[in-house]
């Protein structure tokens, strides 16, 4: 393996490069922030102390102040210290033992790719100041796939999508649409702001043109009377409680495309009873149905990978639609939710 920045050779467990200096980085990592991530774990691990491993709460926490900027990668590590893998690996005195141990864990018990978890480890060892032999290997084949997307990409289809100005739909925007209970967003717009919407209280119906691609945080939170939305089929973000405490709402349709649903984004919408989630759907974050008290049956598709803390709580009635032996399905028997096989 060479070093991206000088073209050093490199030896199977070296973290820096002894030519410049620089972080070695995995050649087959799908993660583009390795670097930062690394600095920043070991950032909060010599400013606060090694034991701080050992307090999953307060880590977790830090990891918001440290690379608030880098929501995916947040996501796997905030996983990974939950399942307290970190502890167990400083509890293993063999450390490429220990290694092996945390690499199986994640594959077979937490279903992480193979990529995902050579991520987790490169960062963790970093940070713990272990050395490192990445499993995954460096392909000749995969530097001389990519030129040849690249012209192609730039000369066809990305030049049509640039040439959609965005045009956001703001609060002051919604101002008119006060005290008026039906709505009609008008085409043209690509995105709904934050909190364009929030307190809404006149708010019963809402349909979104099919030119919208994101739906920003809080916007149409505690609009109690709401209980139709219209989402077009080109959406693909939609941020954090941006539907929360829609007290009225009864069904969701999520069109396929978007990728995530995030932390609180239907929390304490006591009358959502139906809720469709599409396949390209792979995380749901912290309490994104909590309070959601008449949901009964959730179908969560195998494309799911990450399930955050607390989604379904004070939702007493929930049984989960799920794949055998899926990520979804070891994550209901691990935290007691109900659940059945589709």
């Amino acid at each position: 393996m060479l070093c991206k920045y000088c073209n050093t050779e490199l030896g199977d467990s070296v973290n820096v490069c002894p030519n410049c200096g620089k972080l070695v980085v995995l050649p087959n990592s799908q993660f583009e922030n390795i670097v930062e991530v690394k600095e920043a774990l070991k950032a909060i691990v010599d400013e606060h102390g090694i034991e701080l491993i050992h307090d999953s709460k307060r880590f977790t926490g830090l990891l918001n102040d440290y690379m608030p900027e880098y929501e995916k990668e947040r996501r796997l590590i905030r996983n990974v210290i939950s399942n307290g893998i970190i502890p167990q690996m400083l509890n293993e005195p063999d450390q490429k033992l220990a290694i092996i141990k945390a690499r199986e864990y994640m594959l077979n018990d937490m279903f992480l790719s193979a990529f995902a978890a050579e991520f987790v480890l490169e960062c963790c060892t970093y940070m713990l100041g272990w050395s490192f032999n990445p499993e995954i290997k460096e392909q000749a084949t995969v530097p001389a796939v990519t030129p040849t997307y690249v012209p192609e990409k730039k000369n066809k289809e990305p030049d049509k999508e640039i040439k959609l100005k965005p045009k956001p739909f703001k609060p002051f925007d919604a101002l008119k649409y006060k005290i008026i209970g039906n709505v009609k967003i008008p085409d043209g717009y690509t995105a709904i702001n934050s909190f364009s919407f929030d307190g809404y209280g006149f708010l019963k119906t809402i349909k979104i043109p099919e030119t919208v691609m994101v739906i920003g945080e809080y916007a149409f939170s505690e609009c109690k009377r709401l209980r139709s939305v219209e989402l077009p089929s080109t959406l693909r973000v939609i941020k954090k409680s941006a539907f929360s405490s829609c007290g009225a709402l009864e069904k969701m349709k999520i069109p396929n495309g978007v990728d995530a649903i995030e932390e609180g984004t239907f929390s304490f919408c006591q009358n959502l009873e139906d809720i469709e989630i599409p396949e390209s759907v792979s995380s749901i974050g912290d309490e994104a149905f909590e309070g959601c008290e008449t949901l009964r049956y959730v179908l969560l598709p195998d494309s799911i990978k990450f399930i955050g803390t607390n989604v379904f709580a004070f939702c007493p009635n929930i049984t989960i639609q799920c794949q055998e032996n899926s990520y979804v399905h070891k994550f209901c028997m691990t935290n007691s939710i109900n659940f059945e096989f589709v």
